[in-house]
């Protein structure tokens, strides 16, 4: 058994839960079949194991460095992305007109997820490329689209996203680039970005960054600002990659986790940019690639955690140690750890958060690839809890994963404290997880009079009644606890009171989600047998009578409308 990931459980979500075959009936994906899905899936699992696990450790410990010049990347990490690349996985999802082969979102997603498990930091590039070559087949122009995507798809240029600034990290509204226009339809960029993925290296031709900046008279504010196309080289009309822009990089920064991905500090002086769109309306199209990161980011807490979770159930498979509780003869054999109750507790646990949440990863990609509007107001309610909930509770499941290695589990001879650093990360990458709160309950769940969240919660509550009652009553407990309780929040209409502990609403909403994405995968269990179905029934009865339950104090603390940290001030701080 792999322990990356698990193609078993893949299987199980993908045609017996979500039933993505029968997308082929749609005219998109008309050409396609479960066979060129089984292919999809054997491919990312063949590159993940041979091109991006092996030098997952090399790429934390011999992380990428910069002498002044240029920066260097150890050698496996072009050879992965060239495999990748050249495999088609970088434009699968893509229109058939721009290179692509049209695979379907959640398809495309459990592939990529292989490949995030395996190696996180390299996975950082294509993962980025992907969703600007996205946005810019969505807005840009037929001349951006030939000169940039199609380059990207083809795995020549790579991509990024240029939101942050060091005086701007999540408060976008204080971004300070600004772009005066050239004259000439292009504009001069000057600014700083900090904190940029895949900033800068020699991976590709060129990197094509998106680049929010405020142009000359542009409102303060978010409203100010607009997109731009910024290419550390500017390319020419026949697509020949030529002289440096005015993009320069100022330094690395060096995070705990996701070592093998630059993380760098650009400076933009009088560089060459080409609008995206309109002007004015640059984060209202970023918020496409951020949307989709997000997914991302969510994708790969759950990746991280899975094969964390994987690595400790082998461990507590083989290591000997200790005896039976019931033993009374000290010189019993030992017995494999998963024997000892914490041990399992915390397998168990590790399992329905994991599981879980590559249930919510994949069922949030799957609303894309059948758009209506029922279904892209679902996906505008769960995408901060696809990005948040994975980003805690899947790093739990590292964390679980050191403490059952036990002391191995802290040291770097062993790959899950690797795990966890990398998954610290997904909690502040593309908004923090206070920030998803803020939106879930700020935005998502009181936009159009609170349609979106009765849609989630008729949906839940119609799983929950078809459910067995002593799973089912639970949950809908749970849910007419969120909606009474969301009401209370908003009955005053003052946001400072409701959002106080908006952090708390997305936990016990997340958990929430998580339980009913559980019942509705017993649903389809029905009468199979075996260990994998008994695996899963056991799992969701957990989750619901061991974890759903942390939603009553949440909920306890929400209705009391409680003001502490609002009313905190600073200096009682010490």
């Amino acid at each position: 058994m792999s322990r990356i990931f698990s193609r078993r459980d893949l299987e199980f979500l993908l045609y017996e839960w979500l039933d993505v075959e029968a997308l082929t009936a749609r005219e998109r994906f008309a050409e396609h079949s479960r066979e060129t899905f089984d292919a999809f899936l054997d491919l990312s699992a063949r590159i993940a194991e041979r091109d991006f696990a092996p030098h997952n450790r090399r790429s934390d410990v011999e992380e990428p460095s910069f002498d002044g010049e240029r920066v260097h990347i150890i050698p496996e990490v072009a050879a992965a992305m060239k495999a990748f690349n050249e495999a088609g996985l970088i434009a699968a999802p893509m229109d058939e007109e721009l290179g692509g082969m049209q695979l379907p979102t959640v398809v495309t997603r459990a592939c990529f997820m292989w490949i995030q498990a395996a190696n996180v930091g390299t996975s950082s590039y294509p993962m980025l490329t992907m969703a600007n070559a996205h946005l810019l087949a969505t807005h840009g122009t037929p001349e951006q689209i030939e000169t940039y995507v199609k380059p990207m798809l083809a795995g020549r240029f790579t991509g990024t996203m240029c939101l942050s600034e060091p005086q701007a990290g999540s408060s976008l509204s204080d971004v300070l680039t600004r772009a005066t226009p050239a004259g000439d339809g292009t504009y001069r960029v000057t600014g700083g970005k900090m904190w940029i993925s895949g900033g800068d290296h020699e991976l590709s031709e060129t990197i094509v960054h998106l680049v929010l900046a405020r142009v000359a008279g542009a409102p303060a504010g978010v409203k100010g600002l607009s997109l731009f196309i910024v290419p550390k080289h500017l390319v020419g009309p026949d697509g020949t990659v030529g002289e440096r822009n005015g993009v320069a990089l100022a330094g690395l920064n060096h995070k705990m986790g996701y070592r093998g991905t630059t993380n760098a500090v650009l400076s933009f002086e009088e560089a060459t940019g080409y609008l995206v769109g309109e002007e004015g309306k640059g984060l209202a199209y970023m918020f496409m690639m951020m949307n989709e990161a997000r997914i991302g980011v969510g994708a790969s807490a759950v990746a991280l955690g899975y094969t964390g979770y994987l690595h400790a159930l082998a461990y507590a498979r083989e290591r000997l140690q200790g005896g039976p509780v019931a033993a009374k003869d000290p010189l019993a054999p030992p017995v494999p750890i998963i024997d000892h109750p914490d041990v399992r507790r915390m397998l168990l646990a590790s399992k329905t958060y994991v599981e879980g949440g590559l249930a919510l990863v994949l069922f949030a990609s799957k609303l894309l690839d059948e758009p209506s509007a029922e279904n892209d107001l679902l996906l505008d309610v769960l995408t901060p809890i696809v990005k948040a909930w994975p980003s805690q509770w899947c790093r739990l499941a590292d964390d679980h994963a050191i403490q059952i290695h036990g002391g191995y589990g802290y040291t770097r001879e062993y790959p899950v404290e690797q795990f966890y650093r990398d998954n610290r990360l997904n909690s502040i990458h593309e908004g923090t997880d206070g920030i998803q709160a803020l939106d879930l309950l700020g935005r998502k769940v009181v936009m159009r009079d609170g349609a979106g969240l009765a849609l989630l919660l008729g949906k839940i509550r119609a799983t929950a009644a078809a459910a067995p009652p002593d799973l089912g009553e639970p949950v809908l407990a749970a849910a007419d606890r969120l909606a009474r309780t969301t009401a209370k929040l908003w009955a005053g209409g003052d946001p400072t009171v409701a959002l106080a502990n908006a952090t708390a609403y997305l936990d016990a909403a997340g958990h929430l989600v998580i339980a009913w994405l559980w019942l509705s995968q017993i649903s389809v269990i029905s009468d199979k047998s075996g260990d994998f179905y008994e695996g899963k029934r056991l799992a969701a009865r957990y989750f619901i009578t061991h974890e759903l339950p942390r939603t009553g104090p949440l909920f306890d603390l929400l209705d009391s409308r409680d003001t502490l940290l609002v009313d905190l001030q600073d200096a009682w701080l010490g």
